[in-house]
């Protein structure tokens, strides 16, 4: 028996007196997922647990989302998780696998209960990469040890990129095979044309084929702010054809998927999207094994 029925298993949080975002406090700046305008402001755990819990949601994973400090984030989240023992809350953390000194902040990372991963982001957008240069991790070898050091340590990785560098990423994971992988936001398909999804289909095949890969079914709205149900189709039964029910799990996302809809309206379309007897695994079991949250 299973202790949690179903996991948003991508979202966030913020209290903007208690850590500091540069990102989400510009003023003026648009985003690869548009303008933040609306969403600067305090999102705490009581706003979107109300949410959650009215679509059937009963824990939640939180993942980092570039705040000045990721120590600070990650000890902030897990005050939240102790201070709300009767919503199961782990985390992702901020760590630079590439910092000289990545075994110091991964030792303390690790002595807060709630973190489970780290997620460092490969790729956003192309514009913003260029600027940015994140790319260029995948070739950078202390990426790769810092990588082989979170599979040591028992700890997963949230991999955010674009599909244009899924197979030299593929090729990098085929390395750690014990490191547990989960693709964000369907590996960002943000070509939403017919030869766009056609492509992004193929560039997906690689890191599919990698059993440790798992792919969260969140973020799709970022790339398509008027999206459908219809628009949502191909992307949702891509991904289950591609790594199968036992390594996809639904993520809303939110705040920032909130600029383009309300909690309801996008879980409805996953649930409709995704054969329910397969709900059970995409929305729940999934995320539950590995975030480890069975208990």
């Amino acid at each position: 028996m299973t202790r949690f029925h179903r996991i948003d298993a991508h979202h966030h949080l913020w209290d903007l007196s208690a850590v500091h975002y540069p990102w989400l406090m510009a003023k003026g700046e648009k985003r690869f997922f548009g303008d933040p305008q609306p969403i600067q402001r305090d999102f705490l755990l009581d706003e979107f647990r109300a949410m959650a819990m009215a679509e059937g949601f009963s824990g939640s994973v939180h993942i980092q989302v570039g705040a000045e400090s990721g120590l600070a984030e990650a000890q902030w989240v897990d005050e939240q998780a102790k201070a709300n023992p009767d919503w199961p809350l782990v985390q992702v953390a901020f760590a630079d696998l590439t910092a000289p000194d990545l075994n110091q902040t991964l030792d303390q990372l690790q002595q807060l209960g709630s973190v489970r991963g780290i997620r460092q982001i490969v790729g956003r957008a192309p514009e913003e990469d260029a600027q940015t240069g994140t790319n260029a991790l995948i070739n950078n070898p202390a990426f790769a040890e810092g990588l082989a050091e979170l599979a040591r340590r028992g700890l997963s990785f949230d991999l955010q990129l674009i599909p244009e560098f899924m197979a030299d990423m593929a090729a990098l994971l085929a390395k750690t095979p014990d490191l547990n992988v989960a693709l964000c936001h369907a590996g960002s398909p943000y070509d939403r044309s017919a030869e766009g999804i056609a492509k992004w289909q193929d560039q997906l095949r690689p890191l599919a084929e990698l059993p440790h890969v798992f792919c969260k079914i969140s973020g799709l709205g970022m790339f398509d702010h008027d999206w459908t149900t219809d628009r949502f189709a191909p992307i949702v039964t891509t991904c289950l054809d591609a790594f199968g029910s036992g390594r996809c799990m639904v993520g809303s996302n939110f705040p920032v998927d909130r600029l383009y809809s309300d909690y309801n309206r996008l879980m409805t379309a996953f649930k409709t999207l995704i054969p329910e007897d397969q709900h059970d695994a995409v929305f729940g079991s999934t995320a539950q094994k590995f975030y480890r949250m069975e208990g």
